[in-house]
């Protein structure tokens, strides 16, 4: 897998040390847009996110969703890459028109590390990554939404400039 994707005509690909971890625990993470080429890549990531929200594995249905992503073209997808080249993270976002912002923002929807390749700047790198995606595209807001017990996530993202939305509340209805 290369690292020397590009993406709008300029290099995407970062690199950063994590910051919050110990020493031991650093690492060089590569962050590229993924592509088909990389649905075995992707694959169990996005089966593990699966699991993470307590979904049952299902391997095959991950790569369906995945093909159809790339088919329809209608998201942005990150894959995260250790100092091996493996991947070891990924995130999805996906434009939402605003009708109050006469705009689209970004749902950054799927964020994912793998658990034994946590604390190591993948997750940090991957939210970097994809304000700058949002940038390169004149995409005004990223949002997202994460579990309410989910601290750590919390955390992270409050350090890197997230603000939490007191204005409005979501809901779902069933279907």
């Amino acid at each position: 897998m290369s690292p020397e994707l590009v993406l709008l005509g300029e290099p995407l690909c970062r690199q950063t040390e994590a910051s919050s971890c110990s020493k031991a625990s650093l690492a060089m993470i590569t962050i590229c847009p993924a592509t088909e080429a990389h649905l075995d890549d992707l694959v169990p990531l996005v089966d593990g996110y699966r699991q993470f929200y307590r979904q049952p594995g299902d391997v095959d249905g991950a790569r369906r969703f995945m093909n159809e992503r790339f088919a329809k073209g209608d998201a942005h997808v990150l894959l995260a890459l250790d100092e091996d080249d493996h991947a070891v993270g990924f995130a999805q976002l996906f434009p939402v028109p605003s009708t109050t912002g006469l705009a689209s923002r970004w749902i950054l929807n799927d964020l994912f590390v793998m658990p034994d390749a946590r604390c190591r700047g993948a997750g940090s790198a991957l939210l970097e990554a994809s304000r700058e995606l949002a940038r390169q595209h004149g995409v005004p807001q990223l949002m997202l939404r994460t579990q309410v017990e989910n601290a750590t996530a919390k955390a992270r993202y409050h350090a890197l400039g997230w603000q939490r939305d007191e204005a409005f509340d979501t809901y779902l209805l069933a279907v």
